[in-house]
């Protein structure tokens, strides 16, 4: 089976295909064909479930098949649940993952309380109509300084307790483990397979 994916991050890309092959089942993870010559959509929402849903619905016009897109990010308890939505920018349009996580440094200077936690929504649409939407959430620590070279966006910033590293320093594969995206496609997965196997 093949599933179309919204995304131009290659980071999001590896670990979807990554997941898919953990998974089993033969599940092929493609880009849209010319995604980047497609208006991307307003991201309005004001949870990770409003703006993956509005993506998959928008993209799966331009996809041959079924479609998901992600939306997903860090909240912190210190911050009331910020950076939540708008994590990828931060620190602005455009912004690169070290300006992000220097402000989010910044912002948490002091703070005793130092609770994370990732989380990733996944929505799965077909031809503009929404088939499901799937959550996944992984639990940390903030530490005070990046460390590690694996990994993304706030990768470097994030501490799992149960690995003692931080994601950056996590292989890909623990990290697909335990990781919000990780669960949030095993979730989509599971879905798809449980229908296939009514559907036969």
């Amino acid at each position: 089976m093949k599933l179309y994916c919204a995304t131009t991050n290659k980071g999001k890309l590896r670990e979807f295909r990554l997941a898919a092959e953990r998974f089993g089942g033969g599940i092929e993870i493609e880009t849209v064909p010319g995604l980047e010559r497609i208006e991307p959509p307003e991201e309005h929402g004001e949870t990770f479930e409003e703006n993956a849903i509005a993506k998959a619905v928008y993209y799966s016009r331009y996809a041959p098949g079924p479609l998901f897109a992600d939306d997903s990010g860090l909240e912190v308890d210190a911050l009331g649940g910020d950076p939540g939505v708008r994590s990828a920018r931060y620190a602005g349009p455009g912004a690169t993952d070290a300006e992000n996580n220097r402000l989010l440094l910044e912002q948490m200077r002091g703070a005793k309380n130092r609770a994370a936690r990732f989380v990733c929504v996944v929505a799965l649409a077909e031809r503009g109509r929404l088939l499901g939407s799937f959550r996944g959430t992984v639990e940390g620590q903030l530490l005070e300084a990046p460390r590690g070279e694996n990994g993304f966006g706030y990768d470097p910033l994030f501490y799992y307790p149960p690995f003692g590293c931080s994601l950056a320093e996590a292989s890909a594969e623990q990290k697909l483990s335990v990781s919000h995206r990780g669960k949030a496609i095993e979730a989509m997965l599971r879905w798809l397979a449980g229908g296939r196997a009514r559907a036969g």
